[in-house]
């Protein structure tokens, strides 16, 4: 059976799997898959579950928060900021949902203190230009 390399790429780790048959993901267009021999191909992966099997036939899933996928010469590569691999698929959905609320907390909290940020330079400017007006 065919088959090709996976290497796994973040900040601080990287994974390389042999003996990987097909591999599932998703892009901005929908589902794809690869398979050994594919052609050169380049794309982002949104975030989510892909998931790829090995020539032992089980299935392993992969949640990443979106990531560049580069695939050539039967080796696939994806570079992300931080990645989760499982054979659970219960399990991992249930980390990538963790993650799913904690980044979107993250960003209401960064949102807010922009707010925030915003508001104190606008009082700022008007008071500057309001003490101008009065000095004249």
């Amino acid at each position: 059976m065919n088959s090709f390399t996976l290497e796994l790429l973040s900040a601080t780790e990287l994974r390389k799997v042999e003996g990987v048959i097909s591999f599932v993901g998703e892009d901005a267009s929908g589902s794809f898959g690869i398979l050994a021999g594919h052609m050169r191909c380049i794309t982002s992966l949104v975030f989510g579950l892909s998931r790829f099997r090995c020539i032992d036939g089980e299935w392993h899933y992969l949640a990443l928060p979106g990531g560049l996928l580069y695939f050539l010469d039967n080796r696939l590569q994806v570079c992300t900021r931080h990645f989760m691999v499982d054979r659970d698929y219960e399990r991992i959905s249930g980390l990538l949902q963790e993650q799913l609320l904690e980044e979107e907390r993250a960003l209401q909290d960064m949102k807010e203190s922009l707010r925030r940020l915003e508001e104190s330079l606008l009082k700022r400017l008007w008071e500057s230009g309001h003490q101008q007006i009065l000095q004249e």
